[in-house]
């Protein structure tokens, strides 16, 4: 199993479909006894949040963000936590909207701490 999640920060590997999650966006990882969650904000997304588990190295949660014009979005996601070659963490995601249509992969991966 890969190392644990807690305090880990991501940043997308690519900019997603407009008014979703982009490069520019940040989420801040915690993790405790199967439990994860994290607060995530950047580019089209003003506030987001996940909750769910993790078993392994796999990871199931829901999530809900707040756009900039005010709207919200909220849906499943699906991910595989991989160990890269340098040490950072990858995670290999499969996500549906819950609050609209809509399905697709994403990829983000651990951002160095400075």
């Amino acid at each position: 199993m890969a190392r644990p999640l807690d305090g880990v920060v991501f940043a997308p590997v690519a900019d997603q479909a407009p008014g979703q999650v982009g490069r520019e966006t940040r989420f801040a990882y915690r993790e405790e006894a199967g439990r994860i969650w994290a607060e995530y904000a950047g580019g089209d997304v003003v506030r987001g949040f996940l909750v769910g588990t993790r078993t392994g190295d796999v990871l199931d949660f829901r999530y809900v963000q707040l756009r900039p014009d005010g709207t919200t979005a909220s849906g499943h996601c699906t991910s595989t936590v991989v160990e890269l070659p340098d040490g950072r963490l990858r995670l290999e995601e499969s996500w549906e909207w819950e609050s609209g249509h809509g399905t697709g992969t994403s990829t983000v991966e651990e951002v160095p701490r400075a």
